[in-house]
C-alpha cells in the first residue's frame, strides 16, 4: 500500500431492496452478505473489506431505513443510526428503475444530521434501465441535496462503474494505515455466515408477511475426524405454527429445498462436504419479545 494510503468506512443508505447488499458483495467481489427480493433481508451490521492501489475501503452493510412496525424493525433503524454515526463517507442509493419518491427525500434529508461524513450519491441498477431514464434519475437524485460529493450511475450485476466509485469513495477517506490485513474480506464468523446462507436459503420463494419472521441459530458446527465432512445443525426459527408448517412444506419437502440450497452455499465457505441438520421450531411473537430479541442476537 502507498505512503499516502487512505483507509475508512463507508455505508450505502436507502429504501429498502435499492440493492445495497448486491453492490457490497460487487465491490468486495465475494459473496459477504446475503441478498433477497424481500425487504429488510439484511438485519446487522455487516463489513465487507476492499483493498485497492491507494488504501482500503471497509463496507459497512445495514439494513434499509423504514417506518418500524415491531420493536425488531426499531432496533434495525437504530443500529443504521449507529453506523451512520460512526463512518466516513454515506452513500445515498436509488435504483434507476424507479422514480425518486418521499421515501427517498425522507432519507437523503435525514443524512443532515451526519454532518462528519462526506455525502455521495449512486444510482444503482443501470443495467436494467434505458438511457433516458438514468438521465431521469441523475437529476432527480442530484437534486436531493446541494452537499453531494459525487453522483455515480452504476450497475453491481455487470460492474459497470465499480471502479469509478471504489476510486471516489478512497478519495474522501482519511489518510491512514489499512484497518485489517490483506486477504480478509469480512470480519463475520463462519458462524454468522452460514446462518445467514441458511435465512437466505429460507426467503426463497415464501409469502410476503412470513420473512420477517423467519430467524437462524446454529446449534454446532464441527468437521468429522477425517476431514472430509462438516457437521451444521442450526435452527429456523419462526414466530407461529402455521409458519411452521410453511417453512416444513408437504411431507418436508420444502425444508430439503432449503436444506439443498443453503449446503450449496455453505460447502464452498468450510471448504468440505457438508452434513446440513435443520429443525424448525416456533419463538411466538420473537420480533416484539425484548428476551426473545436478545437470544437471538438482536
Amino acid at each position: 500500500m502507498s505512503e499516502n494510503a487512505r483507509s475508512g468506512f463507508v455505508t450505502f443508505v436507502g429504501r429498502p431492496n435499492v440493492g445495497k447488499s448486491t453492490l457490497m458483495n460487487a465491490l468486495v467481489g465475494e459473496k459477504v452478505a446475503i441478498t433477497s427480493e424481500k425487504p429488510q433481508t439484511t438485519r446487522r451490521a455487516i463489513r465487507g473489506i476492499l483493498n485497492r492501489p491507494g488504501g482500503q475501503l471497509v463496507v459497512v452493510d445495514t439494513p434499509g431505513i423504514h417506518r418500524p412496525r415491531t420493536l425488531l424493525g426499531q432496533r434495525l433503524n437504530d443500529l443504521v443510526e449507529q453506523v451512520l454515526g460512526d463512518v466516513d463517507v454515506i452513500a445515498f442509493c436509488a435504483p434507476a428503475t424507479e422514480k425518486v419518491g418521499p421515501g427517498d427525500r425522507r432519507i437523503a434529508e435525514s443524512l443532515d444530521g451526519y454532518s462528519r461524513a462526506r455525502k455521495v450519491a449512486i444510482v444503482t441498477k443501470t443495467d436494467a434501465a434505458g438511457k433516458e431514464q438514468i438521465m431521469e434519475r441523475l437529476l432527480e437524485v442530484t437534486a436531493l441535496r446541494e452537499d453531494w460529493d459525487a453522483v455515480i450511475p452504476l450497475s453491481s450485476l455487470t460492474g459497470d462503474q465499480l471502479d469509478v466509485l471504489s476510486d471516489e469513495l478512497l478519495k474522501l477517506m482519511p489518510e491512514g494505515p489499512a484497518l485489517y490485513p490483506e486477504g480478509v474480506v469480512t470480519d463475520e464468523t463462519v458462524e454468522d455466515r452460514v446462518a445467514e446462507i441458511i435465512r437466505e436459503a429460507a426467503l426463497e420463494g415464501v409469502r410476503d408477511e412470513l420473512p420477517h419472521s423467519i430467524a437462524v441459530t446454529i446449534d454446532e458446527i464441527a468437521p468429522r475426524e477425517d476431514g472430509e465432512l462438516t457437521d451444521v445443525h442450526a435452527s429456523i426459527v419462526v414466530e407461529r405454527d402455521s409458519q411452521k408448517a410453511i417453512i416444513i412444506g408437504r411431507k418436508g419437502s420444502r425444508l430439503r429445498d432449503v436444506g439443498s440450497r443453503a449446503r450449496a452455499g455453505i460447502e464452498p465457505l468450510v471448504g468440505t462436504r457438508v452434513f446440513l441438520k435443520l429443525h424448525v421450531r416456533v419463538a411466538k411473537e420473537w420480533q416484539r419479545d425484548p428476551k426473545q430479541l436478545g437470544r437471538l442476537g438482536f
